[in-house]
C-alpha cells in the first residue's frame, strides 16, 4: 500500500471538511453539501461517458490498472540491479544454464521470461525485440488506465455544469416563490462542486500518479533487459553493475550491494 497516496486523500478530505465546517454553520452546513441526486448525476454521467469512450473490456482493465495508484512495487531498482549482479556472478562461475534455476524461483514474470530466453540460447537481438514488445504492450495497458482517469477529469466538471443548468432551469420555473430561490440556487451549484472535486482531487492526480508509476515500472524492465543482455554476452559482474548503475542517479547507485559514495 502506498501510504503517501492514502495520506493525501485523507488529508484532502479533512481540509475540505474543515473549510465547510469553518463557515460557521457547523454540521448543518456540512449537510448542505450532500445532495444524492447531484452525486448520482455527476458520478453516473462521468462513468457512462467512460463506457462510451472505451469498450467495456478496456474499461475493466483500466480499473484494475488504477489500483496501482495505491500499490508499491515489490522490487526497487536497486534491488533489481543487485539481483542482476548476483546472476552475473553465478553465470560466470557456473555458466548461463545455471540461471534456469533462478528463473524458476523468480516471481517476476518479465525477469523469468528474459532469463529463460537467454538460457535457451536466443539471440540478443531477438531477446531485446521480444522484451521491448512486452514493454510496449505494458505502456498501452497503462495508457488505457491513465486515459480513463483523464476522461473522468475532463467530463466530471462538464456533468457538474449540466447539473447546475438543470437546477437553474428548475429554479427559474419557480420564480413566483422567491423564498425558495436561495436553497434551490445552492443545490444547483452543488453539482459543479462535485464535478470540480472529482476532477481535481481524484481523477487528474491519480492519472499523474499512474504516469509516474508507469515510468518507474518501465525503467525497471529496461534495467532487466540490459542486465540479461550483458550477462548473456559474458560481461563480468562489475561491468554489469556499472552498466545498470547508469540508469539511476549517482547518489542511488550501488557498489557491491552498497550505496556509491559519490555526490550528484
Amino acid at each position: 500500500m502506498d501510504i503517501g497516496s492514502l495520506i493525501g486523500i485523507i488529508a484532502g478530505a479533512i481540509f475540505m471538511c474543515f473549510g465547510i465546517l469553518s463557515a460557521g454553520e457547523g454540521f448543518k452546513g456540512f449537510l448542505m453539501f450532500i445532495d444524492l441526486p447531484s452525486i448520482i448525476l455527476v458520478i453516473g454521467g462521468t462513468a457512462a461517458t467512460m463506457l462510451i469512450l472505451s469498450p467495456l473490456e478496456q474499461c475493466l482493465n483500466g480499473i484494475k490498472i488504477i489500483t496501482k495508484v495505491f500499490l508499491i512495487k515489490k522490487n526497487s531498482i536497486k534491488e533489481i540491479i543487485a539481483q542482476m549482479v548476483q546472476f552475473a556472478t553465478r553465470a560466470r562461475r557456473e555458466g548461463i544454464l545455471a540461471l534456469e534455476e533462478e528463473a524458476d524461483k523468480s516471481t517476476d514474470t518479465f525477469l523469468k521470461q528474459g532469463i529463460q530466453l537467454a538460457v535457451d540460447g536466443t539471440s540478443p537481438e531477438a531477446i531485446k525485440e521480444i522484451l521491448e514488445n512486452e514493454i510496449s504492450a505494458l505502456e498501452g495497458r497503462h495508457s488505457d488506465g491513465q486515459g480513463l482517469l483523464k476522461a473522468g477529469g475532463t467530463y466530471a466538471p462538464a456533468f457538474g455544469m449540466i447539473g447546475t443548468l438543470i437546477g437553474l432551469i428548475l429554479m427559474l420555473a419557480t420564480l413566483d416563490k422567491p423564498d425558495g430561490l436561495g436553497p434551490k440556487m445552492g443545490v444547483a451549484l452543488i453539482t459543479t462542486f462535485y464535478g470540480a472535486v472529482i476532477a481535481n482531487f481524484i481523477c487528474l492526480p491519480m492519472a499523474d500518479k499512474l504516469k509516474t508509476r508507469s515510468k518507474e515500472e518501465i525503467l525497471l524492465k529496461e534495467v532487466i533487459i540490459e542486465g540479461i543482455l550483458s550477462i548473456q554476452s559474458g560481461d563480468n559482474p562489475r561491468l554489469v553493475e556499472q552498466k545498470l548503475n547508469a540508469f539511476i542517479s549517482p547518489r542511488l547507485r550501488i557498489s557491491n550491494g552498497l550505496k556509491d559514495k559519490k555526490e550528484g
